[in-house]
């Protein structure tokens, strides 16, 4: 163990964090995906309620 090495992480536990990190980022990047969904998903019901009820009104 040289005067070299001393605060250099192993190829080992280096790969560990670069494998956590992209797995950490993809599981966020879904997260991200579905709140989306979810959001639009709830601006195309209320803009469909929206649209339906004025078309109720235009009816009647």
């Amino acid at each position: 163990m040289g005067f070299g090495n001393r605060g250099v992480i192993g190829d080992k536990w280096s790969s560990r964090i670069l494998w956590l990190t992209a797995i950490g980022s993809a599981i966020g990047f879904y997260m991200v995906a579905v709140e989306r969904q979810t959001q639009n998903r709830e601006k195309m019901m209320a803009e469909s309620m929206r649209t339906s009820g004025s078309s109720a009104d235009d009816g009647e």
